[in-house]
C-alpha cells in the first residue's frame, strides 16, 4: 500500500487560478487521460477541507465514486457524500486512517496543504505531476511552502498532448508489489 501525489499544474507551476478555478485542467485535444488509469489503484482518498470544497462545487457526478475519503477538516461537514469521513489529526494519523480505509488499494493525497504536510512528513511514495500547456499568470502554487529539500527519482515520463511524470521519493521502500 503505497501513498501516491497526482497533480496537474499549469507551465508557471500553478495548480488553480486564484479563486480555486479548475476550468483550465480539460487539457488540449489528444491529451491522455493519465487520472482513470491512476485510479484503478486507489483504495482511498486523503483530501483537505479546501479541495473537498472545490470538487464539491462542480456539476455533474461526484468524480469519486463510491472511493472512501478522509476529509482533513477542524469543522462540521455539511451536506458530506456518504463516502466521506470527516477526521482530524496530525499527518501521520490522517495517513494512518486513510490506508485502514484503503483496504488492498493505495491511498491519493489531494489538496495543496496536505500534500505539503505529507511531503514535508516523509509519507508520500509517489508523485505523478501532469503538466498542462497553459500560463496562468497567477493562482494557486505547486508546492509552495515545504519545509524541507525533498529529491526524487524519475522512474517514468511519456509525450502526448500533455506531458507527466512519475517520481519516487528519496525514502526507503517496499519492494514493488506483484500486481
Amino acid at each position: 500500500m503505497k501513498v501516491h501525489v497526482f497533480i496537474a499544474c499549469s507551465l508557471d507551476a500553478f495548480v488553480a487560478g486564484p479563486n480555486d478555478e479548475l476550468d483550465w485542467l480539460e487539457g488540449p485535444d489528444g491529451a491522455e487521460d493519465t487520472c482513470t488509469l491512476f485510479f484503478k489503484g486507489i483504495g482511498a482518498v486523503l483530501m483537505g477541507r479546501r479541495a473537498y470544497d472545490v470538487v464539491s462545487s462542480f456539476e455533474g457526478d461526484w468524480p469519486y465514486g463510491d472511493t472512501s475519503i478522509i476529509m482533513a477538516t477542524n469543522q462540521p461537514l455539511q451536506m458530506a457524500k456518504p463516502s466521506v469521513l470527516g477526521y482530524q489529526g496530525t499527518i501521520e494519523e490522517l495517513v494512518a486512517k486513510a490506508k485502514t480505509m484503503s483496504e488492498a488499494g493505495d491511498v491519493y493525497v489531494d489538496g495543496g496543504n496536505l500534500i505539503r504536510q505529507t511531503l514535508d512528513a516523509g509519507l508520500v511514495d509517489g508523485i505523478t505531476l501532469t503538466l498542462i500547456p497553459i500560463v496562468l499568470g497567477h493562482g494557486i502554487s505547486l508546492f509552495s511552502g515545504p519545509n524541507r529539500c525533498i529529491g526524487l527519482n524519475s522512474v517514468a515520463n511519456a509525450s502526448s498532448a500533455v506531458a507527466w511524470w512519475n517520481w519516487y521519493t528519496n525514502r526507503p521502500r517496499l519492494a514493488p508489489s506483484a500486481s
